[in-house]
This record gives C-alpha cells, structure tokens and sequence, in this order.
C-alpha cells in the first residue's frame, strides 16, 4: 500500500473485521442529494485474482444517510483510491480530512466462462423476480 499526502494506511478496526476502514484525505461539505468523488490519499496493489469492494460504514448510513455509489477496485487498478458518496439526508454534512468514510473489502474472484446459449435450464423460480418469494 502506498500513502500519499501522509495519509493513514487503512486498518481494520477490530481483530476479525472483514472491512478495513478508508478515510478522507481532505474536508468535504455534502449538501443533502449532493455526490462527490473523495479522495482517500492511498494506493494500493491487490493480488491477481482478488478485488477489493467499497461498502458503506454502517454508522454514516444509519446515522447521517451517506451512501456509496459504485465501489469495484480491480486487481490491475493502480491509481488513488476514490469513493463515490451520496448524501441522501435532509442535512448537509461535513466531512473532515482523516474522518473514516468508508470500508474495503478484499475478496476472491471467480471469472466465470461466458457462452452464448439458446435455452437455459428450468427452475421453480422461473423468470420470477421482485417480491417473488413471497417475502
């Protein structure tokens, strides 16, 4: 991982995590339906065969509406790491530099094999979607 600006390396809050915590690497106001692009000030080189997804931090969500929008980091990605965020609350917030803002997880990937096919097997569930369980 590589710092820039003297931004923190990432950390994993508790010992058995699945997310290490991404921060701010400068001062964001967010007005209420308003996305910006924040810098976290780190790069970094995930492994062939793993991506490193971008999840809310379930406080900011639950208590100030903030939400992620995309969020795939591949393996061959070498630039600084930016989160998509939207402030879907009634308040504007404030987001200060070193503020934790976000959380990254590396995970396998399994490259499926795409084909072209003119039939796909039968199912209970069908072409069923939405609501569809019943739930």
């Amino acid at each position: 991982m590589q710092k820039m600006n003297g931004m923190k390396l990432p950390e994993y809050a508790h010992k058995g995590d699945a997310g290490f915590d991404l921060y701010a690497s400068d001062d964001y106001v967010l007005k209420p339906m308003e996305k910006k692009l924040v810098t976290t000030g780190i790069k970094l080189e995930i492994p062939e065969g793993y991506v490193g997804l971008i999840w809310d931090r379930s406080g900011l969500a639950a208590n100030h509406s903030l939400h992620n929008l995309a969020g795939v980091v591949d393996s061959h990605y070498r630039g600084e790491i930016k989160v998509v965020v939207i402030n879907l609350g009634n308040e504007t917030f404030e987001m200060k530099k070193g503020m934790r803002i976000a959380q990254m997880l590396i995970q396998s990937v399994v490259n499926a094999e795409i084909e072209e096919t003119s039939s796909l097997s039968e199912t209970k569930r069908g072409e069923q979607g939405f609501g569809s369980t019943g739930h």
